[in-house]
Formats: C-alpha cells, structure tokens, sequence
C-alpha cells in the first residue's frame, strides 16, 4: 500500500521522558516557548502521558487548542514495562495495541494522534512474528484515520529495510538514539531519506557531551554568538533530523529553538559529522 501524506511534520519536537510530577508544568512551558509537538508513550515506566494530557486541557483554556499541536505516542511491549502495564498483556497483540491506543486517545484528551509508533522491535537483529502483528495493528488505525503517521523507535537497518520492503503500509516515521561516535546513525537516516521516511533523533546531547566541548565545536559557537548545544540540533537539523529535546529550563527550550533559525557552514557541518569522540 503506497502511501500518501500531505501532513506537515514538525521541524522539533519536545520529549516528555521521566520529567514525573512535573510532567504538567514543563508541557506547558515548552509550549508556551514555542514548541507545537509533544512526544510521548503508553509506559507509565518512563512517561505519565496523563500528565501530558493535563497541560493539553491547561493549553486549551488558554486558547492553544489540540488542532495546533503535533502529538505522538507509542505502543511499548510488555517487557519494557512496569506493573503499571496500560493494557491487559494476556490479551492477544492486536488487542494490546487497541487498548494501549485507546488509553492514549483518553490520556491526551483526543481522538486523534499525529503519529504513533512501535516503542521498538520485539526481536533482534530482524523481526519475528510479534513484531509483525504488532506492526499490522499499528497500520490499521493509520488506515482508519486515527493516527496520521506511523512508524517504529529504537530500530536497526535490518529491521527498518525489512519493515519498509514487506510492509502493506510501509513506516513513515523513525525515531533513534543518535550516537555521534557510530556516525550518528548514518546508515539508518541515509535509508529514512531514500525512502522519505522522517528520522527523529534523540538523545542528540546527552549521548554526545564530548561533541559540546570539542574545541572546534565550541569556536563554531562562538563565531555565530550560538551555544555549542545549539550548533549541535542546528547539525541535526541540517543533516534531515528531526531532533527532540527534554530539557526542563525554559531558557533552554528557548534557546533550543533557535537551532531553526541560523545556519551552519557546510564544512562546518561536515566536520561536525566526523567527530567520533
């Protein structure tokens, strides 16, 4: 089934992982500083979306209403969660994936998603059979209009080629761990542009605080009056990233931001690539 979406994908995306109680207060804040696309999961491990479902009825009151946000959510399999499984994980896949989905539908106040996605594969390298109905599950409530795109987290190439090639309705959507000393995921996001697929990238800070004090980096940063944190989205952008942030300074969602508006060299983008540690 080819696909065809016209719908606007976000240019950066506010992640909502282990921020807890104040899960509320800095959805609203990010909002407020000008982010439009909240990611979040069905995985009270790591996530309480009910929470971000609460800065959504806030926003409304104050006249940002569901249609001018971009919401995400992901059906996560049972071994990645807690006791607090959002589903009944004796029931069969299919069904797993509808009451997880519904539930996220209730927590967010909505009856549409903008995309949701796979938490990541049951199986490694390739895919087995549960990743499969899974997979198939996710595709009919695409199908049904309920959600505007799909597509899978945490995913290898093998698995992004295999879903991509047998898949009805093929992914839309990646969204990885970006690792600046593996090539910052290069063969995954060379195949998410080949095929037109929109590559999330997240972690982009954190799993690369060498790249922040490399002293090219920093100069590069101070050449422009830009942090080296905003030179690296700014990198992420221009490489075809989407890139996710889950800083809980309101100063630093707004100066995250400001990754869209300047520009990097392109030798300076290309040095950037090549840091491995």
């Amino acid at each position: 089934m080819a696909v065809e979406n016209n719908n606007k994908f976000p240019s950066f995306i506010y992640g909502t992982a282990w921020k807890e109680d104040a899960t509320t207060d800095l959805v609203e804040t990010a909002v407020s500083a000008g982010f439009s696309a909240i990611d979040t999961a069905n995985q009270p491990r790591h996530y309480q979306e009910h929470l971000v479902g609460e800065a959504l009825l806030r926003l409304a009151s104050k006249g940002i209403n569901r249609e001018k946000l971009f919401l995400q959510s992901k059906f996560t399999p049972s071994n990645g969660q807690d006791d607090r499984t959002p589903y009944d994980p004796a029931a069969n896949l299919t069904t797993q994936v509808k009451q997880s989905f519904e539930g996220t539908l209730k927590n967010l106040h909505t009856d549409y998603l903008d995309s949701y996605l796979l938490h990541g594969p049951y199986s490694q390298p390739g895919l087995g059979t549960e990743d499969w109905k899974v997979w198939n599950a996710i595709a009919e409530l695409y199908k049904t209009g309920k959600t505007r795109f799909i597509g899978i987290s945490n995913v290898n190439i093998v698995q992004l080629e295999l879903l991509t090639e047998k898949a009805e309705v093929k992914p839309m959507v990646v969204q990885n761990r970006c690792f600046a000393n593996r090539g910052w995921d290069k063969e995954v996001r060379n195949f998410c542009k080949t095929n037109q697929i929109a590559y999330e990238g997240f972690s982009l800070l954190t799993a690369n605080p060498f790249v922040m004090l490399n002293p090219e980096v920093r100069s590069i940063a101070n050449g422009l009056g830009m942090t080296p944190e905003q030179v690296v989205f700014r990198f992420s952008i221009q490489m075809g990233m989407t890139p996710l942030t889950g800083t809980t300074s309101e100063q630093h969602m707004k100066d995250d931001l400001q990754a869209i508006d300047f520009e990097l060299k392109d030798n300076d983008v290309q040095l950037i690539e090549a840091i491995t540690g």
